[in-house]
């Protein structure tokens, strides 16, 4: 099990190789080599790793596993377009009287998705009171997500706790990008530049919410409040909703900042795909808002272990707070 020592001094190495670049051990460190020019760009001693994320096409080898199974390093392989098609962590699997208190979770017990659900909407009206927008709209916005929150706690069932985040997540998208002139939130079908860019970050998000998951030991398919479904992994579905905040601020500010933009993107069969050369970009600025905060992840997946495992109403619920 890993420890807060570990998450303060090892760290999360995002490696691009797309372009002629290629990873080797040797000597006890991992290499990333220029292939062209058989040049070592950069040495990383495992001992530092905590989890590598590793963006294009690069080759899997028996002494990287060996390493990675050694030093307890999670290994995540995204392709080009960002999208993961590989994952490796053993550390904590052998947790099984932890997965046993996921396959007996009662799922009529809503606390911990009111807790979910509320942590969302609670950073959620701090977003929409840092724009600082006076607009009618927006003081509407926030009024109305304010009496959802008081609402959640009286939920009593699995469908009213859906429709109350559901009616948040509309009055929260319909203002927070207001002054972008963006219309809606449509998730995966890539209609505008936002919705695009809204969707790389929550996917780089759920692969981050995941090595965690992982290193505590959680079955990342057995949720407690996103259902079963076949390949969903529903516990990273649920762990993921406190921290989407962190993407919703870093696209408001890119585009505002003009750090995103339209041009970054190809308009391919009316779905706004970003460019090649561009994915090292967004990728590098969406992990460093999440590595900033790997702290304070790892504090709120250590507390939701805790509460999962005792299960007792006297322990607090975590909570992640936007600042």
């Amino acid at each position: 099990m890993f420890t807060h020592k570990d998450i303060e001094y090892r760290s999360i190495f995002v490696i691009n190789c797309i372009n002629n670049k290629s990873l080797r051990v040797a000597n006890g460190e991992l290499l990333l080599e220029n292939i062209e020019e058989k040049k070592t760009l950069t040495k990383l001693p495992f001992q530092k790793i905590l989890a590598l994320f590793i963006i294009g096409n690069v080759t899997i080898t028996t002494p990287l596993i060996d390493k990675c199974t050694k030093y307890g390093i999670s290994l995540v392989v995204m392709k080009q377009n960002l999208r993961p098609v590989f994952f490796f962590s053993i550390t904590a699997e052998a947790n099984f009287l932890l997965r046993k208190k996921q396959y007996e979770y009662n799922k009529e017990n809503l606390q911990i998705p009111k807790e979910l659900v509320a942590n969302k909407i609670t950073n959620q009206l701090v977003l929409l009171e840092k724009t600082r927008l006076k607009t009618y709209n927006m003081q509407k916005a926030k009024e109305q997500c304010a009496i959802i929150l008081t609402l959640i706690p009286n939920a009593t069932n699995y469908d009213v706790v859906m429709g109350l985040e559901g009616k948040a997540a509309t009055l929260f998208f319909s203002v927070y990008f207001e002054s972008l002139e963006w219309k809606s939130r449509s998730p995966r079908t890539k209609v505008d530049p936002i919705n695009a860019t809204l969707d790389i970050g929550y996917t780089i998000l759920f692969n981050y919410i995941e090595v965690f998951a992982r290193l505590f030991g959680f079955d990342p398919y057995k949720g407690v409040y996103h259902q079963l479904w076949f390949k969903r992994k529903s516990l990273i579905c649920d762990l993921v909703e406190p921290f989407r905040c962190l993407i919703d601020r870093q696209v408001r500010q890119a585009f505002n900042t003009r750090q995103c933009k339209t041009e970054d993107f190809n308009l391919i069969k009316n779905e706004y795909v970003l460019k090649r050369e561009k994915n090292g970009d967004y990728a590098k600025m969406f992990y460093n808002v999440l590595i900033e905060q790997k702290s304070e992840i790892f504090n709120y997946m250590r507390q939701f272990y805790r509460y999962f495992m005792q299960q007792n109403d006297l322990l607090k619920y975590p909570q992640f707070l936007i600042k």
